[in-house]
């Protein structure tokens, strides 16, 4: 089976990431992290301090990004106040899944269809934060399912419009996919103490499996208490580390893997966006979205099942008539193509 339908990793992992495994020194995992004796996280978090050039006491770890974001929205929806958190019109169901653990609210605030991609409303948003007065604003960029992706001067845009007494969570898993200069975290986390920027290493990095997540804080009070809520004591699952950091020196392999997914997505762009009744989306991740006429769904869900092959239909309101495709090998992604025209063109 090719499954591309969760935006999972259909390649290799690079040669560093192999070799952290085969020499990786078993006792290591004999003993705790001892960085936590000098006030430390881990060997992962003190990397990634010197990466980004950020505080190590501002990088969070978790089990993946899902579980910071699970942790934040938890940690900041019982913090007392407004239990109201704001998320896209289109996005990850998962936001609202973990909001309602806690008995949160959510509220979709507006995004609209703006030619091939999604755009804000930054007007609307604001009036919406200004009535509900939310405790959570959650951003994801690039998004998913759309893969439209807030440029560094709309992030900061909003960010200013937020007051501090409400939290930014942005979402930014795929965001690896569009730059290697991740440089404005620094500056929204130094001018603003109300944000938190959750990344993983399983997008652009392609190691869902090792599940590790990580992320950076503002320096407020609020976000040294959820700091002390979110991060483990005595360190984290050493092998994991090494992979992980290894996994971060090997950007150019990583880089050639999103080359060829830039190839796929002007393939679909060039010959299935010119079809009557379809819709290609630009993206910036490792996914595209693709509108398609919906008399010829069955058709295609058929097609694709008789080759052992896995995307996901959209069935969410306003977005129901499109298929989300993950970027996979250049014989994945020709034949996924090869597949929709046959279909379409009857």
């Amino acid at each position: 089976m090719n499954f591309l339908d969760r935006n999972e990793f259909n390649f290799e992992p690079s040669e560093e990431v192999k070799n952290a495994i085969k020499n990786f020194d078993l006792k290591k995992l004999c003993f705790y992290t001892r960085i936590y004796d000098e006030g430390k996280k881990s060997i992962f978090s003190v990397y990634l301090s010197e990466l980004y050039d950020i505080d190590e006491r501002q990088v969070v770890l978790g089990y993946g990004a899902e579980d910071l974001l699970k942790k934040a929205v938890h940690f900041f929806l019982t913090e007392g106040g407004s239990k109201t958190m704001l998320i896209p019109k289109f996005s990850w169901w998962y936001y609202k899944s973990i909001a309602s653990e806690v008995s949160g609210t959510t509220l979709q605030y507006p995004v609209y269809e703006d030619g091939d991609t999604f755009s804000y409303d930054f007007d609307g948003l604001k009036a919406m934060i200004d009535d509900v007065r939310p405790k959570i604003l959650l951003v994801a960029s690039p998004n998913n399912p759309t893969g439209n992706a807030l440029s560094i001067e709309e992030m900061e845009r909003l960010v200013d419009m937020v007051p501090k007494d409400t939290v930014i969570i942005v979402d930014e898993a795929y965001a690896s996919f569009i730059s290697n200069d991740a440089s404005y975290i620094k500056s929204l986390i130094e001018k603003h103490d109300n944000i938190v920027v959750c990344r993983t290493l399983s997008k652009f990095y392609g190691l869902p499996g090792l599940r590790m997540g990580f992320g950076f804080v503002g320096k407020g009070e609020e976000m040294q208490r959820f700091c002390k809520y979110a991060n483990m004591y005595l360190g984290y699952d050493r092998l994991s580390e090494d992979i992980a950091i290894a996994a971060l020196k090997s950007d150019s392999h990583y880089r050639e893997i999103a080359n060829v997914m830039q190839q796929a997505r002007d393939m679909y762009k060039e010959e299935l966006g010119c079809l009557p009744g379809f819709k290609v989306y630009k993206s910036y991740a490792n996914f595209i979205l693709i509108k398609y006429p919906l008399e010829i769904k069955e058709k295609l869900q058929k097609a694709f099942a008789e080759q052992d092959y896995k995307v996901k239909f959209m069935n969410e309101t306003n977005i129901n008539e499109h298929m989300r495709v993950t970027l996979g090998r250049a014989e994945q992604n020709r034949l996924v193509c090869d597949t929709i025209l046959r279909i379409a063109k009857g």
